[in-house]
């Protein structure tokens, strides 16, 4: 029976009834509690308008002199000090100027035929330059690196080209067993032996750790709450300060060696870290202490809430006139799942400060590399794509010979390319890379150029709106191999071709490719499937099409059988208890099968 009221009525403590746990020797000395360890410590670190730090100090330039970064018309980066002024990302360069005319703005690096390197050039034309990331990416690397290296035993996750989640949890594990030595031994009078309390934990210094979110007595409106917690300090929070020591340490580091800084937050869970991150941003850093997980979340929009704003917050506030997460948690699971699916369970987790998600490591092995151009005038003659191509092999040279300097024996398989009119499905060729003792414009060109031959073949005229230029099978040769050509050797079963549908009829190596000295390795991404029920073509996103055949070909079969659960709950929902879907070729008319539940809040038209 759902319930008649609307989500109005006051959270209480059962709400948050996990703020203090009873934390054991057992926890403390075991090494494999995962997400649900109570000393868990993860931290999400965010450097400051990255992209315009980078370029203020490429430049030497002060650090209270106002920056933005450009990227044709349009600003990607704006520097504390241009805040000051008004300036926005929204803003247009000219919007910008007249805000502060003693604004500094660079444009970012282009790519431009003719030049091996990008570079900042005063002839900038989008109709013959790409833009290039890798300052950003080459000092994104850096920082990662000095948290790898300043915690050795911790798990690093880069989250984007300017974030990273850092899962403190051994490292502080091993600070207190360090500091507070009597801790590593069962007391022989534990009542309880390894599942008895710890003793009371001392006293906490927070001074200069940062900003701490203490529990208040009053909400945001000023008036009195009814979440009640006490105050007294926790072994959490022994670890909250000591991983704030940790990462004061490395921030600071990073600031004086690289000239960037950075903000953070340090909580118990990845979505909490995320989300006190940006409390009291640039240059800061901020500890959510569990006790005061329910009046930092209580007031907050919760559409402001990542994965909780668009349809499905808009769909929320309307189906229970709320708009504060404090609002919705009067909302039972019970009720919640009855209107928008089991899986909302997430939605209810989320508001009361919970996230089981793992901080994950992530490869610095690249499965692939990836160049590419939307162009805003077609390609139309063929003869005009090789200038594209050897714009684009420019950006594949140097990202695999940056990759190269800390890992020597990388290299790729194969050469793709792909092109693309309109929103049309992109078309192929690719062909094995062969090896060559230097990597060069010129030698990744030619093969793209033969690439480029095959796919217009004796066409007169193209339509090509997007080049896109791609290294794939990226991998380093095994230790104890003599020369990198050992690395060519096949592995039998493991290098099976994946065979493109035959709908699509392009041959999968040209014959050309077929007299080199090295062996073949050829397979085209399928990167789509089309459905027997609803006769849809269903596609991997773009960011998940690319990688090595083997990687691809299983974020396939999970889209496929994530699709077969779609087609399942909705036989479920529709009352048909499994039986049999109408066959293919069946004179019963279909009906459009439309997501039900949380997944329809989901789901691109």
């Amino acid at each position: 029976m759902n319930s008649p009221w609307k989500g109005k009525a006051k959270a209480t403590n059962q709400d948050y009834d996990d703020l203090r746990p009873t934390i054991t020797y057992r926890h403390l000395l075991s090494n494999n509690l995962g997400v649900r360890d109570p000393l868990r410590v993860v931290a999400l670190c965010d450097s400051d308008a990255f992209y315009a730090a980078c370029e203020r100090a490429r430049l030497e330039l002060n650090p209270s002199v106002p920056i933005v970064v450009q990227q044709w018309e349009s600003l990607i980066a704006v520097s504390y000090p241009a805040r000051e002024f008004g300036i926005s990302r929204m803003d247009k360069i000219k919007d910008a100027k007249k805000k502060c005319p003693n604004l500094i703005a660079v444009h970012v690096a282009t790519y431009k035929e003719g030049e091996m390197e990008p570079g900042y050039w005063k002839d900038i034309d989008t109709r013959t330059h790409k833009v290039s990331l890798d300052l950003y990416r080459r000092e994104s690397n850096k920082i990662i690196t000095m948290f790898k290296e300043a915690l050795p035993t911790g798990e690093v996750e880069k989250a984007s080209i300017d974030e990273a989640f850092i899962d403190f949890t051994r490292p502080v594990r091993e600070q207190l067993l360090e500091r507070y030595s009597y801790l590593a031994q069962v007391p022989a009078d534990a009542p309880n032996g390894i599942d008895s309390p710890l003793p009371p934990p001392p006293l906490i210094k927070w001074d200069d750790l940062g900003t701490v979110l203490l529990p208040e007595g009053t909400d945001s409106a000023g008036e009195q709450s009814n979440i009640e917690v006490d105050g007294d300090a926790t072994w959490h929070d022994v670890a909250l300060s000591i991983a704030a020591e940790l990462m004061r340490k490395i921030r600071e580091d990073i600031h004086s060696k690289l000239g960037y800084t950075t903000s953070a937050g340090i909580a118990r869970n990845k979505f909490l870290a995320k989300l006190c991150a940006s409390y009291k941003k640039p240059n800061s850093q901020t500890i959510l202490r569990n006790q005061a997980i329910p009046n930092y979340l209580h007031p907050l929009p919760f559409q402001k809430i990542r994965f909780l704003g668009g349809k499905l917050g808009d769909a929320l506030a309307k189906e229970y006139d709320v708009s504060t997460v404090g609002d919705l948690l009067t909302v039972s699971l019970d009720e919640i799942q009855s209107k928008f699916g089991e899986n909302a369970l997430w939605v209810y987790e989320f508001l009361r400060g919970i996230d089981r998600t793992e901080v994950k490591e992530k490869s610095a092995l690249f499965k692939s590399m990836l160049a590419s151009k939307n162009l805003p005038k077609p390609i139309t003659q063929p003869s005009d794509g090789h200038q594209w191509i050897r714009i684009l092999a420019a950006e594949l040279a140097l990202r695999l010979n940056d990759a190269r300097e800390s890992m020597p024996t990388l290299w790729p398989k194969t050469i793709v390319l792909h092109a693309r009119k309109g929103y049309e499905t992109s078309r192929s060729k690719q062909a094995t890379f062969p090896f060559v003792r230097n990597v060069t414009v010129d030698v990744i060109a030619t093969a793209a150029d033969k690439l480029w031959k095959e796919l217009t073949g004796d066409a007169k005229t193209v339509n090509i709106t997007s080049v896109q230029l791609a290294f794939t099978g990226l991998e380093k040769a095994e230790m104890g191999q003599k020369s990198i050509e050992g690395f060519f050797t096949t592995r039998d079963v493991q290098q099976t071709s994946l065979k493109r549908s035959r709908e699509e009829d392009e041959p999968l190596v040209s014959p050309e490719n077929t007299k080199l000295a090295l062996p073949e390795f050829s397979y085209v991404e399928a990167v789509s499937f089309k459905c027997t029920r609803c006769r849809k073509t269903i596609v991997l996103r773009e960011d998940q099409g690319t990688g090595g055949p083997n990687e691809v070909a299983q974020r396939l079969a999970t889209l496929r059988s994530e699709h077969g659960d779609f087609h399942f709950a909705q036989d479920l929902a529709n009352g048909n208890d499994g039986s049999v879907p109408v066959p293919r070729g069946s004179s019963s008319k279909r009906k459009k099968v439309e997501p039900k539940g949380i997944a329809k809040f989901f789901i691109k038209k």
